[in-house]
């Protein structure tokens, strides 16, 4: 009997993610290169027979088609048409994520090319059938959040998250995306309001639920285009130019972020888009975990926007 070993070549791929997977179950030798980031891939096979085998070696190369069944990113983003929501949304379909936006407002009134590639969905997370909205999902991204009552904070920014984390884990969500809030460096009596317990207490239930892949965003003031009612709001013109000026300073600002609520004055702004591609980079890398702060969400996003 002859002894056969193939290896695989000019394995065409869209994604620089590969795993080697068996041709034929069983045997180590069949190897096949497959990218994570698609169902089908094109690949040729150069087989070599050992010598003495009395089978002419024959160095051509074919090419076979391998479908491979795996599964592409799907995320939900709670909130998707809100100023953090949308951004986040546009930048999951730019990096070729497909996106289910849950809102209570629904799709936006405004038209962009994006917005036509996101499933809009009108819905509350109190009221959601999660059965609809979480099916096939690799994600969830949560920007639920809100000023009001001291009742109507802890319901927003704490009770609706807390249900949206425990729906996603129910169902078998393998990842969590909380945008939080940074804590100013602010007494605790001043952290005992409504809505910074309401997003302390979700972060707790999202840590606790989701221990090795939840991840936290805490940003502080977050600035760019923001649309109300059919206006846009230019946030950047007072939010760029202050980031920029802070971090120039920084080496000179250190010594006073020990001071008592001194980050509300030296806390950086955040660009929303930023804000967004820390978020899709969570989504996409399985070390991407934890609490993260202004200038992590900051290196976050630099590394997956070029």
């Amino acid at each position: 009997m002859s002894s056969l070993s193939c290896i695989t070549s000019s394995i065409s791929a869209t994604s620089s993610q590969s795993s080697s997977t068996p041709l034929f179950p069983g045997n180590p030798h069949y190897l096949l290169n497959l990218s994570s980031s698609s169902r089908s891939k094109r690949g040729g096979v150069k087989c070599s027979y050992a010598a003495g085998s009395g089978v002419k070696e024959d160095s051509s190369v074919g090419t076979i088609d391998v479908v491979a069944d795996v599964k592409a990113e799907r995320i939900v983003v709670l909130g998707g048409s809100g100023f953090v929501g949308s951004a986040i949304c546009k930048a999951a379909v730019s990096k070729g994520i497909e996106v289910i936006s849950l809102s209570r407002s629904g799709r936006p009134s405004y038209s962009e090319p994006w917005v036509d590639q996101v499933n809009w969905v009108t819905g509350d997370v109190f009221y959601a059938n999660w059965d609809e909205v979480l099916v096939g999902a690799t994600a969830v991204v949560s920007t639920i959040g809100g000023f009001g009552s001291e009742e109507q904070m802890q319901r927003i920014n704490g009770e609706a998250n807390v249900v949206a984390i425990n729906s996603a884990k129910e169902y078998g969500i393998p990842k969590f995306i909380l945008i939080s809030v940074h804590d100013y460096n602010l007494p605790s009596f001043m952290l005992s309001t409504g809505y910074f317990t309401g997003k302390r207490k979700a972060e707790a239930e999202l840590l606790s639920k989701y221990p090795n892949s939840g991840v936290v965003l805490r940003p502080g003031f977050i600035y760019g285009k923001r649309k109300i009612d059919g206006y846009e709001i230019p946030l950047e013109l007072i939010g760029e130019p202050l980031e920029k000026f802070l971090s120039a300073v920084q080496n000179f600002t250190k010594p006073l972020n020990s001071l008592p609520a001194s980050d509300l004055v030296l806390a950086p702004p955040l660009s929303v888009n930023d804000l967004a591609f820390a978020a899709i980079n969570a989504v996409t890398d399985d070390d991407f975990f934890g609490v993260f702060t202004i200038d992590q969400i900051k290196e976050a996003a630099s590394s997956i926007k070029a």
